[in-house]
């Protein structure tokens, strides 16, 4: 991200999260309340751990805003950690007082999670920071900063939203998400707009706790009302694609993403997958938007649509083989507090990385100093795109 860049800090069980988003015009109306909701919204959904029950997300504007609106400087952001409090020392900054016991330290790594690799990477021989650091908990962070990116999109007349389409085996088939259905979707403990599937799913959730196991999923993320013309085909990395592929996959655990048809596409003949053009209402329209409103590497002014896969937590109380740090004997793996599902958690998250994504790509294609000057940049280019 070069024009809307942020950057998190914090761990776990530290005593908070903090978020610093840089780039964001002045003048954008935001109040903690703004950022709230999605901090809330993240929390909830069926399968999350004990965890969920202990944080009450709320943040503080610790910078970057002025009587509620933007400044144009660096925006502050804090998350506090309740659960800090039941932590003691254990990921205390200070060095230990003398003569107090260190943390008893974590030497076997969970197969699924950053533990070996983070070990190996920094050279640790407590696993401990490399599980505090590459927990979601982060993520706390990112949505907070996404949530001002959201209200920025607002401006120009996108929202940004998001439905579960599978947990595990479980798929809502045929469902197509609107902008009217937002709060919908919240009224599904899995965020499914389909009822029978919501039902299923949560069936499904609750058999893979009784065994012991966890389970993954699939979010559609869909962006409406995005403008046409962001992006650019010149260079690989201006791609809007990549760009929005890049942001899902830097989510923990999702490890695939497609956008449009996606995969599909590959198994269809080009005269299937291929959108018409059309003027309509003084537009060009793509009514089919197979291309989930990108093409090229340039949005096409249909919705934006992405979807990304989500794994299953790897932390299972069903332990799995693993080998001890410095010992090499094998063990097997520790169980640490953790969710059953948490896809439709992960449907807040993707909504938060697809809308920084997409307002980096916005004020890259529009430089602004001023969220007015944005909006009229993009209006003038719209009226430009009606006019051709």
């Amino acid at each position: 991200m070069a024009h809307l860049r942020y950057l998190t800090a914090g761990e776990s069980h530290g005593p908070q999260l903090t978020a610093v988003l840089d780039g964001c015009p002045a003048g954008l109306a935001l109040t903690a309340a703004d950022i709230d909701r999605d901090l809330a919204r993240r929390q909830s959904g069926y399968g999350r751990g004990e965890r969920q029950a202990i944080e009450r997300d709320r943040v503080r504007i610790l910078a970057g805003v002025r009587h509620g609106r933007t400044t144009g400087a660096p925006i502050a952001l804090v998350v506090e950690n309740r659960d800090a409090a039941n932590w003691g020392d254990v990921v205390a900054a200070e060095p230990l007082p003398d003569g107090a016991s260190p943390p008893e330290p974590v030497r076997v790594p969970r197969p699924g999670h950053a533990d070996l690799g983070g070990a190996l990477l920094y050279g640790h021989d407590d696993l401990r920071p490399v599980i505090e650091r590459a927990s979601a908990r982060e993520t706390a962070a990112r949505v907070a900063c996404g949530a001002v990116a959201r209200r920025l999109l607002a401006e120009v007349g996108c929202t940004v939203a998001s439905h579960v389409v599978a947990i595990g085996e479980v798929a809502a088939e045929g469902v197509v998400l609107t902008a009217a259905d937002a709060q919908r979707v919240e009224e599904s403990p899995v965020r499914c707009l389909d009822a029978e599937a919501s039902r299923r799913m949560c069936a499904a959730i609750d058999a893979a706790a009784a065994a012991g196991d966890t389970l993954g999923g699939v979010v559609e993320v869909v962006a409406f009302g995005f403008p046409p013309g962001v992006g650019s085909y010149v260079q690989g990395d201006r791609r809007l694609g990549a760009r929005l592929a890049a942001a899902a996959m830097s989510v923990p655990a999702i490890k695939g993403v497609e956008v449009g048809l996606g995969f599909a596409a590959a198994r269809r003949r080009g005269s299937e997958v291929h959108d018409p053009i059309v003027w309509q209402d003084g537009e060009y329209r793509r009514p089919q938007n197979h291309a989930g409103g990108v093409e090229g590497g340039i949005s096409t002014g249909e919705p934006v649509v992405l979807r990304a896969a989500m794994k299953p937590i790897a932390t299972l109380r069903r332990p799995l083989p693993t080998v001890e740090l410095g010992s090499h004997r094998s063990v097997e793996s520790r169980y640490e507090r953790a969710d059953v599902c948490a896809v439709p958690a992960a449907g807040v998250v993707l909504e938060a990385a697809v809308a920084l994504a997409l307002a980096d790509a916005l004020l890259e294609r529009f430089p602004a100093a001023t969220v007015a000057e944005l909006v009229a940049s993009v209006d003038a280019f719209r009226e430009r795109c009606r006019r051709r």
